[in-house]
């Protein structure tokens, strides 16, 4: 672990319900996470990530315009994607949007590469999801290639090569460029091959039932002859004044999300005692008041040797207000506790 430990906040703009019970159309959504953005940058967040889906319950599709939003509102806090689904994606525009947004930020911007946990971006890009692991893989390839900014010359499987190639814009001091993983190990080892920051998703279960994957992915590095590389985790949580409170709020919004896809991935429903356990010390959920929360999150980071941790703090429908008190509390009670806890 680092001396300092990175604190964020993630969202894929979940679609809310509003005041009414109804729910908020997406424009007034991506508007509402603008907001979160700066309230996150105004609280002293250090990162701000937003994820990109192409389906109705999620509104953002692309992340860097929206962080372009938020970044021409705040000063300080990093932004980046969680994450942009290459595999679905050309790598060359990638970098060419974040190398943008990196230089209207004055150099806060990141890009998290993942291949996403849904795929309608696929048959929606003309992609064959027979080429799930080809695809990304050839990409990620193109992409790594892209970083040292210079000319570029390429072959693959899945697009025309590269010859002696420039993309511009350039960055003043590089991209950084992350890869996130669900908990695979050759996804672990690919992206110490890399050499990529590894971001790790936990969202079921204990953090500590994903120490090997960070074993796994430091041992790859020193075998690869490469230097250690930040570890971070994405897990979902919400916040409120006390831990019953944050439990009330967060229920009925998570076992309507959690069905909804459930239903898509063939889950069994679930239930208040299941979604109690995942609040629980040996649970993937971090729901509950500033203190509760900070003390989990001090024990994921000891137990992976965490660089970076970053709370999905949207939860289905739960509303903005909500969502609101929720950044502020992570910002001022949460992150000073957890470094109060690891210093």
């Amino acid at each position: 672990m680092t001396d300092a430990v990175a604190f964020g906040l993630d969202t894929f703009g979940d679609v809310t319900v509003g005041p009414d019970g109804i729910d908020v159309a997406q424009p007034q959504v991506i508007r509402d996470v603008v907001e979160q953005g700066v309230l996150a940058d105004h609280v002293g967040v250090d990162v701000i990530g937003v994820g990109e889906h192409h389906r109705q319950d999620f509104a953002v599709s692309t992340p860097d315009v929206v962080l372009a939003a938020i970044a021409a509102r705040t000063e300080r806090i990093n932004l980046g994607s969680a994450v942009t689904v290459l595999s679905s994606d050309d790598p060359i525009r990638v970098f060419q949007r974040f190398a943008t947004l990196d230089a209207v930020s004055n150099g806060r911007a990141e890009v998290i590469l993942g291949r996403g946990s849904f795929v309608e971006s696929f048959p929606l890009f003309g992609f064959d999801l027979a080429q799930y692991e080809e695809l990304f893989t050839d990409k990620l390839d193109l992409f790594a290639a892209l970083l040292p900014e210079q000319p570029v010359t390429w072959s693959g499987r899945t697009r025309e090569p590269l010859t002696d190639q420039r993309v511009y814009p350039t960055t003043a001091h590089g991209l950084k460029a992350w890869i996130g993983v669900g908990g695979s190990p050759e996804s672990v080892v690919r992206a110490a091959r890399y050499g990529f920051p590894l971001v790790i998703a936990i969202i079921g279960g204990p953090a500590e039932r994903f120490v090997p994957f960070a074993d796994l992915y430091r041992r790859a590095l020193g075998e690869l002859g490469r230097p250690e590389l930040p570890i971070a985790v994405h897990s979902p949580g919400h916040l409120a004044d006390t831990d019953e409170e944050a439990k009330e709020q967060a229920w009925p919004h998570y076992e309507v999300m959690h069905n909804r896809i459930g239903a898509e991935r063939g889950w069994g429903p679930t239930n208040r005692v299941q979604f109690e356990q995942q609040v629980g010390a040996q649970g993937s959920l971090y729901v509950g008041s500033p203190e509760t929360v900070a003390r989990k999150i001090a024990t994921t980071c000891r137990a992976l040797g965490l660089a970076r941790f970053d709370l999905k703090y949207s939860m289905g429908r739960l509303p903005h207000p909500l969502l609101m008190r929720s950044i502020e509390l992570y910002g001022t009670k949460v992150v000073p506790l957890v470094r109060d806890m690891l210093a």
